[in-house]
């Protein structure tokens, strides 16, 4: 059986929690323990949800707000499951399929 995983990224509510309300005041915060991001890329980091992450980011951004990785990534995960049709067959095939199947390519010679 299947799972389906996934994940909330919750850095902004951490955030709130801490009295830091724009991405711009977390900018030099996270330069303070080396963490070198414009301006636009902390706000992308505040505002969306990251694919992918530095650990040393993620332990910057748990220094500055005394927490952990699971208080700013909250994860789901449930059975995907099988699809089923509405009368439980399969789907009948197309009735001519014969012309749907590609014709032998001919080589002919160069003129």
């Amino acid at each position: 059986m299947k799972r389906k995983v996934g994940y909330t990224w919750r850095l902004r509510e951490v955030m709130a929690q801490h009295q830091i309300f724009t991405a711009t005041e977390l900018v030099p915060l996270l330069r303070e323990r080396g963490i070198e991001l414009s301006a636009s890329q902390v706000h992308r980091l505040v505002s969306g949800t990251p694919e992918r992450l530095s650990l040393q980011v993620m332990a910057a951004l748990c220094d500055i707000l005394s927490c952990t990785p699971v208080d700013l990534v909250a994860t789901t995960a449930e059975n995907a499951g099988v699809r089923k049709t509405a009368t439980g067959d399969l789907p009948a095939p197309p009735a001519n399929v014969a012309k749907l199947r590609p014709r032998a390519a001919r080589i002919l010679p160069d003129a």
